[in-house]
């Protein structure tokens, strides 16, 4: 897994790819917190967090493109399914290398409260729930990205359908105002990310929503492992 994991950081970071999602990162994290903070003396860094959040849902799937789709193009992936490795520690160190690249871009928003913190008193419990709810789904969205990637050989289609995926995510709650069963409304609810993430972001922490945050990144990295288990027997 280490193997794998240091072979995808340096290929972030020999290409742009790693660079400009950081740099990205840096700007638009920087934007929100001077449009939403600075230029307004409000310590409330909540929509900065917020703005981030819809920045990531588009940029996380270009990071995590060709994380199986260029080794599916180029057919080194029969390379790598065939390395000593087991399947779950060859995706788990594909999915940390991105969420490494990930964390690198979200952990200014806690420099940010630091900054703050030195000419104001700032509420530290909403600035650490907002970070850990982005976090968490960042790991969601680069799971999925993951998935999505190993199922084709286009980083274009990788990049479409994760993006697509991650909004069929944040739906979830919409698709239950339509639903006249409550009982199936209650259950879709229950899926649904953007709520339990609201809740991260008010500074109420809740094992059972970390629990669900990472089981749906479990779940993802399980179906990318069940993936390359299928291509390995083909």
């Amino acid at each position: 897994m280490l193997a794998v994991l240091k072979r995808e950081l340096s290929a972030y970071f020999k290409a742009p790819i790693g660079y400009v999602f950081i740099a990205a990162s840096f700007l638009f994290s920087g934007f929100f917190f001077w449009m939403f903070s600075l230029s307004s003396g409000s310590t409330d860094v909540a929509p900065v967090f917020q703005g981030m959040f819809y920045v990531y849902m588009i940029f996380v799937p270009i990071l995590t493109m060709r994380l199986m789709a260029e080794d599916n193009r180029q057919k080194t992936d029969q390379l790598l399914l065939t390395a000593p490795v087991s399947l779950f520690g060859l995706v788990l160190g594909k999915f940390l290398s991105a969420y490494v690249i990930f964390l690198m871009g979200d952990i200014i928003m806690l420099i940010y409260g630091i900054v703050m913190s030195c000419f104001a008193t700032v509420n530290w419990a909403m600035i650490f729930g907002n970070f850990l709810a982005l976090a968490f789904v960042g790991g969601i969205f680069v799971s999925a990205g993951l998935f999505i990637s190993s199922l084709t050989e286009s980083q274009m289609i990788a990049a479409i359908g994760s993006f697509a995926l991650n909004i069929s995510l944040m739906l979830i709650t919409t698709l239950t105002s339509v639903i006249p069963w409550k009982f199936l409304s209650d259950v879709i609810m229950s899926l649904s990310i953007f709520d339990r993430y609201y809740e991260f972001t008010t500074g109420i922490f809740s094992l059972s929503n970390m629990f669900f945050f990472l089981s749906v990144i479990v779940i993802f990295l399980f179906l990318t492992v069940r993936i390359l288990e299928k291509r390995r027997w083909a």
